[in-house]
């Protein structure tokens, strides 16, 4: 199934049949979604007069206690408290465990690549790593400092050697991404046929043509012959990608038409070419994926609701800082609107 390119859907790949072990997380989650921030909360943000101004229209809400923080820095500190919550929330809603391993698996790798880039630039391995992987962080520092790489997870041993190997190569700091990206692409692939879970397979595949597109369109720019950076697995193929950087920007959109992702492709296309900026092709992703998350809504329960609640949540909690990030260094309302898709 991961290995055919064939697309039988229009628009969003299928998510899965109910599963009522889960009603009681999936009725807590339907709750939750009432106090997330609406769009035009985030436009009117954006087009406030000032960053305190921004911050005022948040005092009735879940983010209330932003109103009171002494300065940014401690907004900052909230935000990210705010995420914890939601992450141990979703550990506790979930009854399958690896469920669970996906998302302190997604830590790993991220604690791995900043670990190795330090390794390899001759840095300290430092300890300010994400605690809500399986290894912690003092663990980590132990490990790279013992080249012990048999006592990380299995789904990081192979990663590990392929990160180092891959940048060693040529000295491209980027490989190590590169090669992370791609064990931990085949990874989730792996995890979600184990956990039987069609919801699963779909999202990881959607994410990896995303991923795909915009490397697609980084190296069109860049004018780079690298033909080896794309993830297998996707919905769509590779040759069609590798196509892509051989043809002229105008005839792109085209070339994405049959699939899902051809508005993805246009408006990020017609952007880069006006301002040589990937803002409006990452929000057009971050669109496409939250799409398709919010497809779940017409499940009565199951973790598919529960999953996707948790990702739109930390995406509003990143576009929250976003936003207010430009506003406390006052920079332009247009460059806020384009981040926001407006």
């Amino acid at each position: 199934m991961v290995e055919q390119a064939v697309i039988d859907f229009y628009r969003y790949p299928p998510i899965g049949a109910e599963d009522w072990r889960y009603a009681f997380a999936t009725a807590k989650v339907r709750s939750l979604e009432t106090l997330m921030l609406s769009r035009g909360m985030f436009l009117d943000m954006a087009n406030a007069e000032s960053f305190r101004g921004a911050l005022d229209l948040l005092a009735g809400g879940d983010y209330a206690m932003l109103s009171g923080a002494a300065g940014f820095g401690e907004i900052e500190q909230m935000l990210l408290a705010k995420r914890a919550e939601q992450r141990n929330l979703f550990i506790e809603l979930m009854i399958d465990d690896g469920l669970v391993e996906l998302l302190r698996a997604r830590h790993d790798f991220a604690n791995m690549r900043l670990a190795i880039r330090r390794v390899v630039t001759e840095r300290p391995i430092g300890l300010d790593y994400s605690d809500f992987g399986s290894v912690g962080a003092e663990e980590f520092q132990e490990i790279f400092e013992q080249e012990n790489y048999g006592r990380f997870p299995y789904y990081l041993q192979e990663a590990v050697e392929a990160a180092v190997l891959g940048y060693y190569g040529n000295k491209d700091i980027r490989q190590i991404d590169y090669a992370i990206d791609r064990y931990e692409a085949q990874y989730r692939i792996k995890k979600a046929i184990g956990l039987r879970s069609e919801f699963l397979l779909s999202l990881f595949r959607t994410r990896i043509d995303l991923t795909n597109i915009r490397t697609m369109l980084r190296l069109k720019l860049a004018e780079s012959t690298d033909r080896q950076n794309f993830l297998p697995g996707g919905f769509v193929e590779i040759d069609r990608l590798v196509h892509g950087l051989d043809i002229g920007y105008e005839a792109l959109a085209p070339l994405f038409y049959a699939t899902p992702y051809h508005d993805v492709v246009e408006g990020g296309v017609s952007y880069l070419a006006g301002e040589q900026s990937f803002l409006r092709l990452e929000k057009l992703c971050e669109e496409h994926k939250t799409g398709f998350l919010r497809s779940t809504q017409s499940l009565a329960a199951g973790p598919q609701p529960v999953i996707a609640y948790f990702l739109m949540k930390e995406n509003e909690i990143r576009s929250l800082r976003m936003v207010l990030t430009c506003k406390n260094n006052g920079l332009d309302t247009k460059m806020i609107l384009d981040r926001l898709g407006e």
